[in-house]
């Protein structure tokens, strides 16, 4: 018997099944995915076993992550309805679906309603997790825990949050790459090779970020602290201000949480 199956094999599932491969043993880890080809060929590089269908990986495990999109799930989930046991315990990947829904899509209420994020691929993600803690061991819940923090850090946050969570870091590595990206090509401009470039601009990211998490200062502080009187950096602090920089995060993040929103009606 396996403990963690996944339906699905995309850009998170996969990220998240090799995470769990370094905290769990590969003998616990079973998935299936959309054609066998695919399944070959991650099987054979991550030495984990694939099944044929969904029917199977839902007899052998008991955490079931669902690791595909949203729109897949009016497909999926009626086979593994008629395959849920009082044991399983379900957690899904998707934006947009509500615990409420995926109970009755699913027909448990052992839901775990998760939002990780692409950095997973690289063990720096990061990932809401809302459930009903009434619901579940302790056991259960460490488990939870033990395969969202084997990819990054994990916080549990109210169902009400989720939403919250994918425009904080769900969706926003995106903004996150856009940003390298132009903060890159102004710089080519300037003068510099491109892949200096973004070796450049993507340390500042990483480095910035840490010392804000290390540090634990406020982000306007670590900003002022860069910006001396009348020097460079105010100079493009006031660029990006007056082309509307903190207007387009939030244009930004009102679509994310409105998409959301959206997905649900």
């Amino acid at each position: 018997m396996a403990l963690l199956g996944f339906i699905g094999m995309g850009n998170m599932g996969y990220a998240i099944m090799k995470g769990a491969k370094d905290s769990f043993h590969k003998e616990d880890i079973i998935f299936h995915s959309n054609t066998v080809e695919k399944m070959k060929k991650i099987s054979e590089e991550e030495d984990i076993r694939y099944k044929m269908s969904n029917k199977e990986v839902m007899e052998e495990a008991k955490y079931i992550i669902l690791a595909v999109k949203p729109q897949m799930f009016e497909m999926i989930l009626p086979e593994i309805k008629e395959c849920v046991s009082r044991e399983h315990v379900i957690i899904s990947l998707a934006p947009g679906v509500t615990i409420g829904q995926l109970k009755e899509l699913c027909g448990t209420k052992r839901i775990v309603r998760t939002m990780p994020n692409t950095p997973a691929l690289v063990t720096e993600g990061m990932t809401g997790v809302s459930y009903d803690e009434t619901i579940f061991t302790e056991e259960e819940k460490q488990t939870v825990e033990k395969i969202f923090s084997s990819i990054g850090k994990m916080r549990v946050v109210d169902e009400k949050l989720i939403d919250c969570v994918v425009c904080a870091s769900g969706s926003s590595p995106a903004y996150v790459f856009m940003f390298i990206e132009a903060l890159a090509d102004s710089v080519v401009k300037c003068g510099m090779k491109r892949n200096e470039a973004y070796e450049f601009v993507a340390q500042t990211v990483l480095g910035s970020a840490k010392l804000m998490l290390e540090t634990k200062k406020h982000p306007g502080e670590l900003k002022d602290m860069v910006c001396s009187p009348g020097g460079t950096t105010i100079a493009g602090v006031e660029a990006l201000e007056e082309n509307g920089f903190r207007k387009s995060v939030f244009s930004a993040t009102k679509a994310c949480f409105d998409k959301c929103k959206g997905i649900r009606s």
